[in-house]
């Protein structure tokens, strides 16, 4: 049996939507992450030291705080923290050991594998997330979105893509960093 690509878009936001068999979907979302519906699951990459010093990592460190428990929890590389805050799951994808170090494919992948599992254990049926481990950590889009669908395909588990636009990158960042 043929597995069928379906493109949909939204009117809402700028979105459209990658289905395979109907059980996964990747959906791209041009947007602010943190405007993502209060029910839905966030991911995104961060090293073993938990330091969370650049990039979107800090809004997440502001937004959710939690560092000592996450450091606690004393994940390696290609593991998965997480925290539960504000009524859902934040996933925290340790995709390398330190902060000034860049990532690899395969430690991301694992640490996709351990979010999945606890995603299937937890009953967590949708997760947004930023284009993971394609900002500073200089991975390709292409890639990753690869990743996804070799980790997810086989579950029900839909995943929403958040990009800002360019310019609303610096933007949207320094309005965080105020509000906090």
């Amino acid at each position: 049996m043929r597995n069928e690509l379906h493109v949909d878009s939204m009117t809402h936001e700028t979105a459209s939507q990658l289905s395979v068999d109907d059980s996964w979907s990747l959906k791209y979302v041009s947007g602010d992450l943190f405007s993502c519906p209060k029910d839905e699951a966030l991911a995104h990459c961060i090293s073993e030291d938990c330091r969370m010093g650049a990039g979107i990592a800090v809004m997440f460190k502001k937004e959710f705080g939690g560092v000592e428990e996450l450091k606690k929890q004393k994940k390696m590389t290609g593991q998965c923290a997480v925290l539960k805050t504000k009524g859902r799951f934040v996933y925290y994808l340790i995709t390398k050991k330190r902060a000034s170090q860049k990532p690899t494919y395969e430690s991301l992948s694992y640490s996709l594998e351990d979010m999945k599992s606890h995603c299937l254990m937890n009953g967590v049926t949708a997760i947004s997330m930023p284009r993971i481990g394609c900002g500073l950590d200089r991975l390709e889009w292409r890639k990753v979105a690869e990743i996804l669908e070799q980790v997810f395909r086989a579950t029900d588990i839909s995943i929403t893509v958040y990009s800002l636009p360019e310019k609303a990158e610096t933007t949207v960042m320094k309005e965080h960093m105020r509000k906090k």
